[in-house]
């Protein structure tokens, strides 16, 4: 079978091999993968900026679907034909996150998922929604869970609160989706109107371009009475947090996921005088995807997917991750 391999730091030194086919061993399922999603993670991690203790060669990337094509002795959950995910820390099946549960996280500390088989313990494993190509399925083990555990599980995102999303990646366009389907008000931030136009499509009530309204914070308290919103869904990091905080009522939630922007100091006072709640939102358990899968399957929600590459243009895919031009996510195929 056919993997690729990071075999040195930077994009183009990953690699296309040959591998020997896999065995379930006890408790295992083989999972033939049909599409790999990526996350702006990967980039980090090709490109060493993730870590730079990590074992290499690594078999990158952490989100794929596909269907179960073996399975180990005591393997109950699965059988083989099972159109499966993995959840994108294989050791968190429930319960709080830590630090051993972290270890397990797939495409970093251990080997990814871009390869043509994987094997699992058959508890990393989730049936994905009918209705979902594995294309779509591919797309929700980190973007899809992040969202749903940023809004749902730590915001208690009730019907008619209001959302704010940064920017229209992979993880806000989930959670634009979601605040939509929980019967929330959505605010979404971006530099293109024309992406703008494609969020309202999927149910934003509200755009702003931050580009052409670089004070988006005070056009969000303006929308908002000078209340400010009730959740932000916080991708952007150290430059945009403090715009964050001030976008904020009191009291509100804001769910801390990427730092896109860079590492910086932050002033504090107004998150504590605020009395806001920050969480700190690194995906979530399989307990919290087999919730989302019915969530999707229920609502008929359908993952944005920008653009697909084969196998063979994997390098291309990550590159075009880096570039930030995507609306929602990018899949590879693999066929």
């Amino acid at each position: 079978m056919r993997a690729y391999e990071l075999r040195d730091y930077g994009i183009e030194h990953l690699t296309l091999a040959e591998r020997p086919d896999l065995q379930a061993g006890p408790g295992q399922a083989v999972v033939r993968v049909r599409a790999v999603s990526l996350n702006f993670r990967d980039t980090l991690v090709a490109k060493g900026l993730y870590s730079r203790k990590l074992r290499l060669p690594l078999v990158p990337c952490s989100d794929c679907a596909g269907e179960v094509i073996a399975v180990g002795e005591g393997v109950k959950r699965l059988r083989v034909g099972d159109r499966v995910a993995a959840n994108f820390m294989p050791g968190w099946t429930e319960g709080a996150v830590n630090e051993e549960k972290a270890r397990t996280a797939l495409g970093a500390a251990v080997d990814g998922v871009l390869a043509e088989q994987v094997a699992f313990d058959q508890r990393a494993l989730v049936q994905i929604p009918e209705a979902l190509s594995f294309e779509e399925a591919a797309t929700l083990p980190c973007t899809g869970v992040t969202a749903w555990n940023a809004l749902i599980v730590a915001g208690g995102l009730r019907a008619g609160e209001t959302v704010l999303v940064l920017g229209t990646g992979g993880v806000s366009i989930f959670a634009l989706q979601i605040a939509h389907m929980a019967g929330a008000l959505a605010i979404i931030t971006s530099s293109s109107d024309e992406k703008l136009a494609r969020a309202r499509a999927l149910g934003a009530d509200v755009g702003i371009n931050y580009k052409t309204t670089p004070d988006w914070e005070e056009k969000v308290r303006e929308l908002t009475a000078g209340r400010g919103v009730d959740h932000v869904v916080e991708v952007g990091g150290a430059e945009t947090l403090p715009k964050s905080v001030r976008a904020t009522r009191y009291g509100g939630h804001i769910a801390l996921i990427g730092n896109l922007t860079g590492r910086g100091g932050v002033d504090i006072v107004p998150i504590f005088m605020k009395a806001l709640r920050v969480s700190g939102v690194f995906v979530g358990s399989r307990a919290m995807f087999e919730d989302l899968n019915r969530a999707v399957a229920h609502s008929g929600l359908r993952p944005v997917v920008d653009r697909v590459f084969g196998l063979e243009q994997a390098v291309e895919a990550l590159r075009y991750m880096e570039s930030g031009a995507h609306f929602g996510k990018i899949v590879v195929r693999v066929d």
